[in-house]
């Protein structure tokens, strides 16, 4: 059963950082690519980004050059670190094994972890 468990969520400041973990169990994460989505209340779920098993990564327009995906496969983890936060960045965080079907990446796993709530206000 393959399971995913997000961390690192918080209150923070428009523009602080944050550093999200995604610790998953049940499945050799260094043979598949990761990625991290985001949800607002009553809103679908939106890829943030993503990283390859060769280490390529992707991001959504509204990131790029903020936020940063990593994985450490030792630790069967994959990390977000964002920086310059927005009010806009405001959402639950979570992670999952995705594939490409043609040009767009989607998740693998229909379960999801509890995500980790990040909010960006002062």
């Amino acid at each position: 059963q393959v399971q995913f468990v997000e961390s690192g969520g918080g209150l923070v400041e428009p523009g602080g950082s944050l550093r999200l973990s995604c610790a998953a169990s049940g499945i050799n994460t260094s043979r598949v690519a990761m990625a991290w989505y985001r949800r607002d209340p009553g809103k679908q779920r939106d890829l943030v980004a993503s990283i390859t098993t060769n280490l390529n990564t992707n991001y959504a327009d509204s990131v790029k050059g903020r936020f940063t995906i990593s994985r450490d496969n030792a630790k069967n983890t994959v990390y977000l670190e964002m920086n310059s936060l927005k009010p806009e960045d405001t959402a639950v965080y979570y992670c999952n094994v995705v594939t490409l079907i043609g040009s767009t990446w989607s998740p693998v796993f229909g379960s999801w972890g509890q995500g980790t709530q990040v909010t960006v206000s002062s």
